[in-house]
């Protein structure tokens, strides 16, 4: 609900039940006395009405006839408690819990580095995310946006640092610091928005890879030229998955695995390591290397370069999911 609709159904409420007060007193004004001067006006019962509805009163005017007495017991005792709970829930709403989530987001965000953010929380957001917590991520490393408060609701359900907002938006971004990420994943469920979302993460972070979902191929293109490192389309792989069932039930079981921590075997990425430095790519031990990447270009197990890694090669290798057997 926007603040100022939840505002304005608030202090219609508190006009709604001063009313009702103010049109029985009216009607039973006979019921009151004024010790002043004796006469009771249409001031004097709007000034009673405010008074009682807000505090107790004050004394100078009174109800004397039991019918009177009796609907300032019944009634506008129950009013005056429901009232003040609502100003005490909007002091809260408004101020209280706002300033708690402001002083608690600042909190998060000095403490946010080496962070993953998410981009959209729909069914491939989700997915991501609850994939990253199977690989053994925390969940209060990752920082989840999105315009849809449902959304927002079930990733902060699950752990996950959250924030409400339009994901395009430079401020947005800055205030989940992409620039100190690991890594941004973007699915924001439309190819013009989540291309948006790309730009404007490669422009406040230049540095930081970026993986984002695309459905149309022809996007493809346009979300690497928008700054995207990795770009993946849901159709083309799942198309990967059909035409490797139709050569053997076997292939598609098999990517199926090695995209998936539920599987036995599973893809992993890393530096090569001192002791790996001159040695043949498929002399490694963690794993079984498959592709090595040296200055930004891919290569392949049965490469001439795949004789000898070097300092700062990065590893893909197929490694065996622990407890499976």
């Amino acid at each position: 609900m926007p603040v100022w609709l939840d505002l304005a159904w608030r202090i219609a409420l508190i006009i709604g039940m001063v009313a009702i007060v103010l049109i029985v007193h009216w009607v039973e004004r006979d019921g009151l006395k004024d010790n002043l001067d004796g006469a009771i006006s249409f001031i004097d019962v709007l000034y009673f009405t405010t008074v009682t509805v807000t505090t107790v009163g004050y004394g100078d005017i009174v109800p004397v006839s039991d019918g009177t007495r009796l609907f300032e017991t019944f009634i506008v005792t129950p009013i005056r408690i429901f009232v003040w709970l609502v100003f005490l829930g909007t002091a809260y709403h408004f101020v209280f819990r706002n300033t708690w989530h402001r002083w608690r987001m600042a909190r998060i965000q000095q403490e946010l580095r080496g962070h993953i953010v998410l981009l959209g929380f729909g069914t491939s957001g989700s997915e991501a995310a609850r994939e990253l917590v199977a690989r053994g991520v925390d969940p209060t490393d990752m920082v989840v946006v999105d315009r849809d408060d449902s959304a927002i609701a079930l990733a902060e359900a699950a752990g996950f640092n959250v924030l409400a907002g339009d994901a395009t938006r430079d401020h947005i971004q800055s205030d989940v610091k992409v620039g100190r990420a690991r890594a941004i994943i973007i699915s924001a469920g439309r190819d013009d928005t989540s291309i948006l979302m790309t730009l404007t993460a490669r422009h406040l972070a230049p540095d930081v890879p970026i993986s984002v979902v695309v459905r149309a191929t022809d996007n493809e293109v346009l979300a690497r030229q928008a700054g995207a490192t990795t770009v993946i389309n849901p159709a083309s792989f799942a198309g990967l998955l059909l035409a490797g069932s139709s050569q053997g039930f076997h292939i598609a079981d098999y990517l199926a695995d090695l995209a998936s921590t539920d599987g036995r075997i599973k893809l992993g990425e890393r530096e090569v390591t001192t002791a790996e430095i001159g040695r043949p790519l498929s002399a490694i031990t963690t794993g079984l290397g498959v592709r090595f990447y040296r200055g930004g270009k891919p290569y392949g197990f049965d490469d001439p370069e795949a004789a000898a890694l070097q300092p700062g090669d990065c590893v893909v290798e197929i490694v065996r999911v622990q407890g499976t057997t």
